[in-house]
């Protein structure tokens, strides 16, 4: 009689433990979930913040671009009236600055040109990821539900599968951390990319810059 009365008791403390643990790592899945939420709104900011700081350095850089072909324009004009009063020992100079200032403008252009669709590729990759990182997320969310709901019908069938149950969750509860780091590592490197090819442009913008002032200098002496 007294063995028959303890089985039922400690089958019930037995049940009760794997509850509580089940209720422990459906808390654990919850915080996972919402540490993804964060992480995924601040992926996004971080590549907003990035791209409105590019979009403000190549805003400058052309309006310096501009203000260097006015002045190169001013100059090619000043060149042309001093020619004009000089026309016999001028004419080779006039074709040469006609020729240099033509060749200054399409480089600037095409400049100007291959500057706006290395903004505009970056942007798109930047979208790409973000579309990718939300898809991933949606995915893990999904899974996180069928994961809770399986396992609470796996609770209600019988008591026995609830070991297998929580073995899972630990599973799935890993198998999340691995991936939020796996994310995180390719928002990373994807993050530094953008930056390095933002420097390489803004170096090269700057390089064309100066290129444009020597030219410049060199004229007006």
């Amino acid at each position: 009689m007294t063995s028959q009365v303890a089985a039922p008791t400690d089958q019930s403390e037995e049940l009760q433990l794997a509850l509580a643990e089940i209720r422990h790592l459906t808390q654990t899945v919850s915080a996972l979930r919402d540490a993804l939420e964060k992480g995924r709104i601040d992926r996004e900011e971080e590549v907003r913040n990035a791209v409105l700081a590019a979009d403000g350095e190549i805003r400058q850089l052309k309006a310096t671009v501009a203000s260097l072909r006015d002045e190169l324009e001013r100059a090619r004009i000043d060149k042309e009236q001093s020619v004009q009063q000089a026309l016999a020992a001028g004419g080779e100079e006039i074709r040469q600055l006609k020729t240099t200032v033509a060749s200054l403008r399409d480089e600037l252009e095409r400049s100007r040109i291959d500057k706006e669709e290395s903004v505009q590729q970056a942007v798109a990759a930047g979208s790409d990821e973000i579309k990718q990182l939300k898809h991933t997320i949606g995915g893990l969310r999904d899974e996180l539900e069928r994961s809770r709901i399986e396992k609470e019908e796996a609770m209600q069938q019988a008591v026995a599968a609830s070991s297998d149950e929580i073995a899972q969750l630990k599973n799935s509860v890993q198998a999340l951390r691995d991936m939020m780091e796996h994310e995180k590592t390719q928002y990373q490197n994807a993050a530094q990319e953008l930056e390095h090819t933002g420097r390489d442009e803004r170096r090269q913008l700057q390089e064309t810059v100066s290129l444009l002032r020597e030219e410049l200098q060199h004229r007006h002496e």
